[in-house]
């Protein structure tokens, strides 16, 4: 269980987890594991930076262990409360009962009601300082990115900026590093994690960047808590995190996602599929259940456009559709244009619902829904595809 030192002085001592599948419950598919990095700052003091989930806490004393004896550790710091990274917390302070646990004032009453009390807290706000011997920690809140007691710490000298849950993806792997591993994947899953985390909080993410770029603050490394550290261009990663914030970075994608019955609903969608694709843009197509809700949310970051379908049934939306439009409404991808088409019945009732989601999630409908009775003629598939192309086109208007 070797460690791995990042800049001098200042190793990952954190853990892989290639089993798990399924974040926040089953809310956030993981395919690729995932892993929770914790760093370890060796000065004339010692500072052990988050922790790992608590299941790995032998994991991440082993690596700490290649390196110092833990009792060395002086300072624990919590950027973040939540258990995927704290967990670990109560064994350290156990067995190092002199260390200091260092974090926001909001920090204590979170980390107090899921821990035993009677540690030594040192409570931070942004600008305060800890000096461990010629190296520097200076801390920055972050509040709801994407807890509210959450902060950044930054290693003055190596600038060098752990941001905890800032900047990640969830992916497991033996490079620890973001420029040694492949460029797609590490960028889907950045991709994927800002869309099914931090999108609804876009607001406060651009808040704080630009507080970040306007300071001037030099940044040679960004070692987040889960996935790969940023060594090479590490900017590039906060370049991208404002465009998603502000909405400014698309691609000619427009993505389909619909469930079917008995595959009137299909048709429909394959249609105006054939009508985005002949108005120049590419659009993607996701059959529900079989296409992952959080691989969907993350296809939308970067796409221009949704279309969302399904059948009616009970007056209602498919119960398969009900998960992503229960996304749509919390994670609210404020501004991205969307439309909703479905086929019915006797009645009809679907669409409707689409588009409630649609409107509570802060999203642009426009165009009115397209629908059709039973099964579609090739009159009505020629409507779609016209419809597509309609979509397509106002996307580029």
């Amino acid at each position: 269980m070797q460690p791995v030192e990042i800049v001098k002085d200042v190793y990952w001592v954190g853990a892989i987890d290639y089993n798990v599948r399924h974040f926040h419950g089953y809310s956030y598919s993981v395919h690729n594991g995932t892993t929770f990095n914790a760093y370890l700052i060796v000065g004339e003091k010692i500072a052990l930076v988050d922790a790992v989930h608590e299941p790995f806490t032998e994991e991440m004393f082993s690596r700490i262990s290649a390196i110092i004896d833990p009792k060395r550790i002086d300072y624990v710091i919590s950027n973040h409360a939540e258990m995927d990274h704290s967990g670990a917390i109560p064994s350290v302070l156990e067995r190092v009962p002199n260390a200091t646990l260092v974090c926001t004032k909001k920090a204590v009453e979170i980390l107090k009601k899921h821990y035993p009390d009677g540690w030594n807290i040192q409570t931070v706000g942004t600008g305060d300082e800890i000096d461990l011997g010629g190296k520097t920690l200076s801390f920055l809140e972050a509040p709801m990115l994407h807890w509210p007691e959450t902060m950044f710490t930054y290693y003055v000298e190596e600038e060098v900026l752990l941001p905890n849950d800032a900047f990640g993806q969830h992916y497991a792997t033996e490079s620890r590093f973001a420029d040694e591993v492949d460029q797609h994947t590490l960028w889907r899953e950045a991709e994927k994690y800002y869309a099914n985390i931090l999108w609804p909080l876009s607001r406060m993410v651009q808040r704080k960047i630009e507080e970040v770029i306007e300071s001037g603050l030099p940044i040679k490394v960004i070692a987040p808590s889960h996935g790969l550290i940023w060594r090479k261009n590490p900017l590039e990663i906060v370049t991208r995190y404002l465009e998603w914030a502000k909405g400014e970075r698309t691609s000619d994608k427009v993505v389909i996602t619909w469930d079917t019955m008995w595959n009137s609903t299909t048709k429909i969608a394959r249609a105006m599929a054939e009508g985005i694709r002949d108005a120049g843009m590419t659009p993607l197509l996701r059959l529900i259940p079989h296409s992952d809700k959080s691989d969907i949310i993350g296809d939308l970051l970067e796409a221009k456009g949704v279309l969302v379908g399904s059948p009616t049934l009970h007056n209602e939306a498919l119960p398969t559709v009900a998960p992503i439009l229960a996304d749509f409404e919390a994670l609210k991808p404020a501004g991205k244009k969307a439309a909703a088409f479905g086929s019915y019945g006797w009645a009809g009732g679907a669409v409707k619902k689409i588009e409630e989601s649609m409107k509570k999630g802060k999203m642009e409908v426009i165009l009115e829904p397209f629908t059709v009775k039973w099964v579609p003629t090739d009159e009505d598939l020629k409507a779609a595809y016209e419809y597509g192309k309609t979509f397509a086109e106002k996307l580029n208007g």
